[in-house]
């Protein structure tokens, strides 16, 4: 039964890139590979190196890349919904306009990286590091930054609406004009953070750390 199992296993492995390509409808021929990796909707390719990678305009929803290395990869106006980058290296990537929809990202290391004005509706980001990262006008409604370190982090004119941020470092971080409607902030640092113009209608701030900051609803709860 073992041998059975290991056999089926095998030809499921060798037949991937047929698979991948009849569920992403596109010929087998047309699928680009780079280090292993098919780059397709689906694709399974966790811990792969795509270090500098020009992915622009690639379509990889429901990826699995836990754990791969894209730092400085450029994936402006990629679309990763529901993928999973888990762990990922993304320092210093650039994924300006990319849809991130319902991705994952827990613990991942996107220092630097550029994160304009990206749809990242429910993005999971608990845990994540992403100081000095710039999401300017980025629309991050629902997403969970839990216990995330976000120093210096540009956040202005972004949507943070009903997003979670407990526990957040975010020392220094821009948040001017920003949406942050109904989002909670309980336990979350805010020294040094700019809030100006930014929109705090029923936000929760419980806790919160706002030594010197600019702005911020002082003795609210």
């Amino acid at each position: 039964m073992k041998q059975l199992i290991y056999l089926s296993a095998s030809l499921l492995a060798l037949s991937s890139p047929a698979l991948l390509a009849q569920s992403a409808d596109i010929a087998e021929e047309d699928i680009q590979t780079l280090n292993g990796c098919a780059l397709v909707p689906g694709t399974r390719c966790p811990g792969v190196d795509l270090r500098g990678a020009d992915l622009r305009h690639m379509d990889l929803r429901r990826a699995d890349l836990t754990s791969a290395d894209l730092r400085g990869a450029d994936l402006r106006h990629s679309i990763l919904d529901q993928a999973k980058l888990d762990n990922a290296r993304l320092e210093n990537a650039n994924f300006t306009r990319a849809s991130l929809q319902q991705t994952a990202m827990r613990g991942a290391k996107a220092d630097g990286a550029r994160f304009i004005a990206i749809n990242g509706w429910n993005l999971t980001a608990q845990g994540a590091s992403f100081n000095d990262a710039d999401f300017t006008g980025a629309s991050l409604d629902f997403a969970r930054f839990s216990g995330a370190t976000m120093h210096n982090t540009h956040l202005r004119a972004a949507n943070l609406e009903m997003a979670w941020l407990p526990k957040a470092d975010m020392a220094g971080a821009d948040l001017r004009d920003a949406n942050l409607q109904e989002s909670k902030l309980n336990h979350a640092n805010l020294a040094d953070a700019n809030l100006e113009g930014a929109r705090l209608h029923y936000g929760t701030f419980l806790n919160v750390n706002m030594t010197d900051c600019t702005a911020c609803p002082f003795g609210w709860e």
